[in-house]
């Protein structure tokens, strides 16, 4: 199995070095990959789409697919690296777990991460779908990191409740580790009937009663 960091999959360069043609073109082709191996895992599935089904809907050589990938798996872990970093990434500054510092600061946080997530998951419906039907099961390693990913999720969860009830905004008596674990049962409950129902009005609404029980369900009376 091939390890690679998000980094690994970037191109890094100076803001005033622009990309040069190729460096594009190796990157437009590594998301077409994805985006080929995509639509193969959801009309064959996972287990049944061999790389000369991605290669061949994508009309390029076997080479060329194993110059951006080692295997189809590797696809998976790329899609799960720069998912984390994506959710990462939209936690820092003004929505770090230490940020707020009042009730409304929690609140007007908790919307702000709310919409930035939704915007993570359901942008690419694909992400969800691939992450929550075809990769559990396909491999212990694999199954090991998306439990990784439930532990980061409530690990980062419990650390803003913790923060509010050390400030005192959220109720002293709050078991932080199982809340935490409650909040990531219903984020995955949305982002299952984001795939379902994909009426924007539907998702909002149900975004807003989670965002509610994340507030009333927690604050200090």
């Amino acid at each position: 199995m091939t390890h690679h960091s998000v980094c690994d999959d970037c191109i890094i360069v100076n803001v005033t070095k622009p990309l040069t043609r190729a460096q594009r073109r190796k990157a437009e082709l590594r998301q077409e990959i994805i985006d080929t191996a995509f639509v193969c895992f959801s009309e064959k599935g996972y287990h049944a789409t061999g790389i000369a089904d991605i290669a061949g809907h994508l009309g390029i050589g076997h080479g060329t697919f194993y110059r951006y990938f080692s295997n189809k798996r590797d696809i998976i872990d790329h899609v799960i690296d720069d998912l984390s970093a994506k959710i990462i990434d939209s936690l820092g500054t003004e929505n770090a777990p230490d940020a707020a510092t009042t009730l409304d600061e929690y609140r007007a946080q908790t919307d702000r991460i709310g919409q930035a997530l939704t915007h993570i998951l359901m942008d690419d419906r694909r992400v969800a779908q691939l992450l929550l039907v075809h990769a559990p099961g396909i491999d212990d390693e694999l199954t090991a990191r998306l439990y990784g990913l439930l532990d980061m999720a409530d690990a980062l969860t419990a650390g803003y409740l913790d923060h509010g009830v050390e400030l005192g905004y959220l109720r002293a008596d709050l078991d932080t580790v199982n809340t935490a674990r409650a909040v990531t049962g219903m984020l995955l409950a949305g982002i299952v009937h984001g795939l379902r129902d994909t009426d924007e009005g539907a998702i909002q609404g149900l975004n807003e009663a989670i965002r509610r029980l994340l507030i009333d369900g927690v604050r200090k009376d």
